[in-house]
Parts: C-alpha cells; sequence; structure tokens
C-alpha cells in the first residue's frame, strides 16, 4: 500500500535561520517568494541524516560510488537519460556555483553569455562577475505563455564573441517546459555556431500534468557533447540547505576545463549531509512522495488560476508547465512591479518577487511562490488580490 503524504500539514519555520521566514521585517507577513518549499522533506531523507547524526563525527567527505549510482539510476529510470557514467560527474556545493565556475572556465572578459528573458536572476551576477557581456534573447509573450524569438535566438549565436547560452529547463520564471523539438533546435542552432550550452535544470523535478521533463543532453549525443547539466536533488525535495549539485560533463576536454576552474576557485568540497540526502531521495519511496509532491502543487495552481480568474480576471496568469513559481501579469495596474511587490510587501504583508529582477522587459510581472500548504497559500493569495484589487 502507498503510504500518504500530508502537504496541508503547517510547520513553523521562523526561529529557524530559514533565510524565507526570518529575513522578513515583521512575523505577520506571509513569504512567497524566494524559491524554498514550506514542506518537510521526504521522510526518508530525515531518517538517513538522523542516522549519520547519532555517528556524530562530520569530518569531510568522499563522494562515495554509491552516490553516483543512485544518481545515474534515478536519471535513467525517471528521465530516461542513459549512458551517463561517474567520470562525467563533477560534485560541487550547488548549482550557482557551478554556472559560475563554468562561465569562468571557457570565457574570457568581454565574450558574451546568452540568457533568455525574463529568466533566473543569478544567471546576471554569474555573468557579470566573470566580466562577460550579457545578451538577452527575450521570450516572446503571447496567450499567457512564453515561446522563443528563433530568429533573434540564431542571430545572438551567431555573434563571434557569443561563447556560452545559459539554458533554463524547466525555465524560472516563465514556467516552461521545453519540448523536444525545442530543445534539440536550440542545441542545432547552438553547435552550429560553436556556442557552448549550460543547462540549469534544477527544478526538473517539478512538473505539471501532461508535461515532461527531458534533460538537455538526453536529447542527442551530438548536442551532448557540447554542453554541461547542472542537477540537484535540492529543489524538488526541499533540501537546499545541504548545498549538493552536479555537473554534468561528457566531453573530457570540456570537463577538465570545468574541473580546474572549480578547484582554482575551492568550490570542491561538498556537504557530507547532501550527499547523504540525494542518496535518500534517489529511490522509489523518494520517487513517489514526490509524484505525490508534484499533484500537491498542481492543485495549488488551480486554487491560484481559479481565485484570480473569479476575483482578478485582469491578471493574467501565465501558464504554469513546470517549478513552483507562478508568473503573474501585473500590467493592468499601470505600475512597475518595484512598486507592486513593495505595496504588497508594506501594506498587505505578503513578500512576493518583483519582474525586474529577472530582466523582464514589460516590468509588469510578479513571481509568486505556491509551494506550501494549502492554508497559508490561500491566505497569501487573498492578500495579494486585496492588493491588487487596490491598485486598479
Amino acid at each position: 500500500m502507498e503510504t500518504v503524504y500530508d502537504f496541508d500539514e503547517v510547520f513553523p519555520r521562523r526561529g529557524t535561520h530559514a533565510t524565507k521566514w526570518d529575513a522578513m521585517p515583521a512575523d505577520d507577513i506571509i513569504p512567497m517568494w524566494v524559491a524554498d518549499m514550506d514542506f518537510r522533506t521526504f521522510p526518508g531523507i530525515i531518517q538517513a541524516l538522523q542516522a549519520q547524526v547519532a555517528h556524530g563525527i562530520f569530518g569531510y567527505a568522499a563522494v562515495p560510488e554509491s552516490y553516483y549510482r543512485s544518481v545515474m539510476r534515478w536519471f535513467s529510470n525517471r528521465h530516461g537519460w542513459n549512458g551517463l557514467h561517474r567520470d562525467h560527474f563533477i560534485v560541487v556545493p550547488g548549482v550557482v556555483p557551478a554556472i559560475s565556475a563554468i562561465v569562468r572556465a571557457l570565457t574570457l572578459p568581454g565574450d558574451k553569455v546568452i540568457v533568455q528573458t525574463p529568466v533566473y536572476n543569478c544567471f546576471f551576477s554569474s555573468i557579470r562577475n566573470q566580466g562577460c557581456q550579457i545578451e538577452e534573447n527575450r521570450l516572446v509573450y503571447a496567450d499567457n505563455t512564453y515561446t522563443i524569438d528563433w530568429d533573434d535566438f540564431e542571430q545572438k549565436c551567431s555573434d563571434a564573441r557569443a561563447r556560452i547560452f545559459i539554458l533554463c529547463n524547466p525555465h524560472n520564471p516563465a514556467g516552461r517546459v521545453w519540448t523536444r523539438q525545442e530543445l534539440q533546435r536550440m542545441g542545432e542552432i547552438c553547435r552550429r555556431h560553436h556556442v557552448f550550452v549550460i543547462a540549469d535544470e534544477i527544478h526538473g523535478e517539478i512538473v505539471m500534468p501532461g508535461n515532461r521533463y527531458l534533460p538537455y543532453a538526453s536529447i542527442d549525443e551530438t548536442l551532448a557533447d557540447n554542453c554541461a547539466v547542472c542537477v540537484a536533488s535540492t529543489k524538488a525535495f526541499n533540501i537546499a540547505g545541504l548545498q549538493i549539485a552536479n555537473i554534468i560533463v561528457k566531453n573530457p576536454d570540456v570537463r577538465e576545463r570545468i574541473d580546474r576552474a572549480v578547484n582554482i576557485h575551492e568550490v570542491c568540497d561538498v556537504n557530507p549531509f547532501g550527499l547523504i540526502a540525494t542518496e535518500a531521495a534517489y529511490t522509489e519511496d523518494g520517487a513517489a512522495w514526490l509524484d505525490q509532491l508534484n499533484r500537491y502543487i498542481a492543485d495549488n495552481y488551480a486554487c491560484l488560476k481559479n481565485d484570480f480568474a473569479g476575483r482578478l480576471p485582469q491578471f493574467p496568469v501565465t501558464k504554469l508547465e513546470g517549478t513552483y513559481l507562478v508568473w503573474l501579469n501585473c500590467a493592468a495596474t499601470g505600475k512597475p512591479s518595484q512598486e507592486i511587490a513593495a505595496a504588497l510587501l508594506n501594506d498587505h504583508r505578503v513578500w512576493v518577487n518583483e519582474g525586474e529582477m529577472y530582466g523582464d522587459p514589460t516590468n509588469s510581472f510578479i513571481r509568486i511562490n505556491i509551494a506550501c500548504p494549502r492554508r497559508i497559500l490561500v491566505e497569501g493569495l487573498s492578500r495579494i488580490a486585496d492588493g491588487l484589487q487596490k491598485m486598479l
């Protein structure tokens, strides 16, 4: 009999050093901003960590062969990504340090790095910190979803100074889960113009019904030779604080360059608890927990859509195919996203992210984190709706 997990249970997080909750200026604010869930992780992870705590020694960690086997088995069984080898892996403390290390390894100051805006804000700092230029292939917004401007993408890739394309798959905050055809086309354009692909796939496990996450490197062998895929168990199982991620690179020459950058910049040591938690997550029971989590988040998304359709149809909800981050169009207010987010925080006690930080060219969107128990979601949505209604 399948174990049924209770995602409705509210676990108080204030006072636990949680960035999402303890960074707030007051206790009456509902945080719906940073990409961190308010659900307890899979119980198998907790049990595995408790066993290690009982051992009582917390020294430096060596990555065991069992870790590589569990990750490779997970991606083969769950996502059809076969042909992985443990030598393809560079294990690091997180996806953001991974992306920064790859950019350092494969570019020189002044090179161009392509991103598809609006996009995860840390991409910008990873590019700028290396002295590279950000090249925006702006996604096209229509009918409450986003598509790729293919002519512009090809033009950006054909620039002689373009070295890297950072793919966000699934896309944060646009909510797209890219199809096989889209991934193939992006990859072929990049390969044709000698642009290397960094695939940030940290949100790959969170998908809505009817959508399927495909690891970029699993699409085609020729594409796999021209990419580095960054994956982690952390978003899906709510263990980001355990700081563990994988850079998966098939090309040995490129992998050596990336590994050198990882070691030069001292982001090579990993958290032993992250290793243990990932092995515990990537099991049949962990998969069952994750399936139930995805259904719960899908129901939360339906709750949000129904709420806005009934109370505020002037505010279109972007179609969510993956992630637990909803992108809401607030153009009806006529106000910039910074002003909208500030008013919701100060006057209505709910914290969301403004679209400006993601390079939203319209500056009219806000991002809402819906990965929380339904009771918190409903109260947060009520506050957001009240605030937006007053801005009309």
